[in-house]
């Protein structure tokens, strides 16, 4: 892993917010991310299921916690490390949020969930794996709706070690089962699962 100097980070995370405003003019949604000292592109096509599980996620952790915001699709930036992010849902309390903002500061979230996608689930994953604990993010869903994972997966305590910051807790739960996160405890017996021929 190659290290950058604070100003190079600076400067990716200036340039992906230069590519972000571009990409809001457009007529396809792009999803504009760093990583790695890399700036990742992706049009954003999600699925009904995919939208289906990132809406009911999202109730039950609002119901729980009135106090708390779960936004979609929402730029997400770290001052400290200069990654930037837009999950599909993070979950910040109310209080924390600035309206004024460009981008959600990362060290103000409390969780994280990804609902991974039909294509490219495990590069999302493993990159954000890296990633959410150096931004700060306490805790990480990962729901895999692909017909033969169905899965949630907690990643939790993220920690320095000698592998640098890194989620020291993973738990793994099947879809229909309670899944607890933090505080929220998820009823997982309505997420959706990508048909089998997809």
């Amino acid at each position: 892993m190659a290290d950058f100097t604070p100003e190079q980070m600076r400067r990716l995370h200036d340039f992906a917010e230069q590519l972000s405003e571009l990409a809001e003019h457009q007529q396809d949604q792009w999803k504009v991310q760093t990583t790695e000292g890399q700036i990742f592109l992706t049009m954003m096509s999600p699925t009904a299921p995919h939208g289906l599980n990132v809406v009911r996620l999202r109730r039950q952790i609002e119901a729980q916690t009135p106090e708390v915001m779960a936004l979609s699709n929402t730029n997400m930036g770290d001052p400290v490390s200069g990654l930037t992010k837009i999950p599909d849902l993070m979950v910040l309390a109310e209080e924390d949020t600035d309206d004024t903002a460009k981008v959600v500061n990362s060290r103000d979230v409390l969780m994280v969930v990804e609902v991974g996608s039909r294509t490219n689930s495990l590069t999302d994953i493993r990159d954000d794996l890296h990633d959410y604990p150096r931004m700060g993010i306490p805790l990480y869903v990962v729901v895999d709706p692909r017909r033969d994972k169905k899965s949630v997966t907690v990643h939790s305590d993220p920690s320095e070690g000698p592998d640098g910051t890194r989620y020291r807790k993973k738990v793994p739960y099947a879809f229909g089962d309670t899944v607890t996160a933090g505080r929220w405890t998820l009823d997982t017996t309505r997420l959706k699962s990508y048909p089998a021929e997809w």
